[in-house]
């Protein structure tokens, strides 16, 4: 029995980790299910969850089996297929070959603004950290911070050397999300476009682009995250982040 009870404790690795993690948060979005309904069957307790989910404690096995149980997906399969570690210091040719020395400039924290897919006065704003990542030999996006957590998001950076864009994108499953974003301004921000799909009633998705940009967060003082309405003492200044995308041609939205 000791034997089996350390065996149920075993932790994942970080990398097992965060892929499960993602998973379990597109489940939920799909399903349209709450965090805490999948703790109540899965029978583990809201906190446990929310930690596991927000990577500040590893999946455990006896907590994986309960949430594949509760879910009735293999989570452990698509944690399995995650890459072995890999220990070039050059990106694939499919993200640019770009090496890691050349992109350190892009390695930071942003505040991440585009319009509330929702609300027209209102301006969406979350966290997202650029980093490299060892294991994939590639930068790697972070989203965190999001009001809507489930749609967090963890991506590849492509920094190809013929346009001068940057492109973080998403393929899971056969989905894609992709944003196009300038190179950064001599004070680090980056402008562009989000193209992805919008969720509506039920089941409906609807594809959807819209003006993004990325600030350094040390460029704000207070910054405020979540839906920033127009009596947030930042709005005004992430909508002209947001006007300044289309006044200085960082993209273009054609009339149909």
């Amino acid at each position: 029995m000791q034997t089996q009870d350390k065996f149920a404790d075993k932790q994942l690795s970080d990398e097992q980790s965060r892929e499960i993690a993602e998973t379990i948060r597109e489940e939920l979005a799909r399903r349209r299910i709450s965090r805490q309904a999948l703790a109540e069957q899965a029978k583990l307790s809201l906190s446990t969850l929310e930690k596991v989910l927000g990577g500040r404690r590893p999946f455990t096995l006896a907590t994986t089996v309960r949430l594949e149980q509760a879910l009735g997906v293999s989570l452990r399969r698509s944690a399995a297929m995650v890459a072995p570690p890999a220990v070039s210091d050059v990106a694939p040719d499919s993200l640019g070959s770009y090496a890691h020395r050349a992109v350190t400039w892009l390695e930071d924290v942003y505040i991440t603004l585009r319009p509330s897919f929702g609300d027209k006065d209102a301006i969406f704003a979350y966290r997202t950290e650029i980093v490299w990542e060892p294991k994939v030999s590639s930068l790697v996006f972070r989203e965190g911070e999001r009001t809507d957590a489930a749609y967090e998001h963890t991506g590849e950076v492509a920094v190809p050397h013929q346009s001068g864009f940057i492109y973080l994108v998403i393929i899971k499953h056969g989905q894609h999300r992709v944003i196009t974003v300038s190179r950064p301004t001599v004070a680090g921000e980056m402008y562009g476009i989000i193209s992805t799909l919008r969720a509506g009633p039920g089941s409906q998705l609807t594809p959807i682009a819209a003006p993004i940009a990325y600030v350094p967060l040390r460029n704000v003082q207070k910054p405020s995250l979540g839906r920033i309405g127009p009596d947030d003492e930042n709005h005004a200044s992430y909508r002209k982040h947001l006007r300044r995308t289309v006044e200085e041609s960082f993209a273009l939205f054609l009339p149909g």
